[in-house]
Parts: structure tokens; sequence; C-alpha cells
């Protein structure tokens, strides 16, 4: 099985083919399904979905909101429309794994600046 990260890398390269189409609605909807599919199952939760589960106190903290709503329909007000939206998502994904060098190294996702820094 994909890891957590992997699976949202893959719906980033083809959102219609996970999503149906590119929306971060339907994107929430798909890790809703997915979150509950694997708790249904008994299927613990992996570092990457633990970490994942800041992923909405962070994007509050980013656009200094209250905790009133939730992660997606934060992005998607300060978002063009659907698509838009999902994009932004993406890209602030990255952001948020990479604050975190440990997490990014084990999601294989550290740049080499960090790495430079982890040496020293």
């Amino acid at each position: 099985m994909i890891g957590f990260y992997e699976l949202i890398r893959k719906i980033r390269k083809r959102p219609a083919l996970y999503l149906g189409k590119p929306s971060i609605d339907h994107l929430q909807v798909f890790l809703d399904g997915y979150t509950f599919a694997r708790r249904e199952l008994g299927v613990p939760l992996s570092q990457e979905e633990e970490y994942f589960e800041k992923f909405q106190e962070w994007i509050e903290s980013k656009y200094n909101l209250p905790d009133t709503q939730s992660w997606m329909k934060i992005i998607l007000f300060y978002s063009a429309d659907e698509r838009d939206a999902l994009e932004r998502f993406f890209n602030l994904f990255e952001e948020f794994i990479g604050e975190n060098v440990d997490l990014a190294k084990y999601a294989g996702k550290i740049k080499q600046s960090h790495k430079s820094e982890v040496r020293s």
C-alpha cells in the first residue's frame, strides 16, 4: 500500500482520475472516505496521517483564522474557484510537510537546503 503523502501526490498528478474533477471539495470528500475506510478496517493511522491531522491547525494559523471553518473552506475562500483551491491545497500541503524536517525526510521531500542544515 502506498503512503498517505504519496497518495496525495498521485492525486495532484491526475486529479480527475481520483476525484472526478479538479475540485477541493471532491478532495475533501475523497480524504474523508479514505479515513473512514481505514478506520472501519481497523487500520491504525500512519505517521503521515497522524501528522496531517495537524494540517487544520496549521491552516488556521497561516491565515490567522479561528477554528470555525474546515481547512477546505478556508483555502477555497482565498481562491478563485474550486480548481484554483485544489492547486493551492497541494502547494500548502508541500509547505506544511516541508516545515518539519524530520517528517519531510520520512516523506522523501526534504529540500537540498535542509540537508545541509541537518548535517551542521
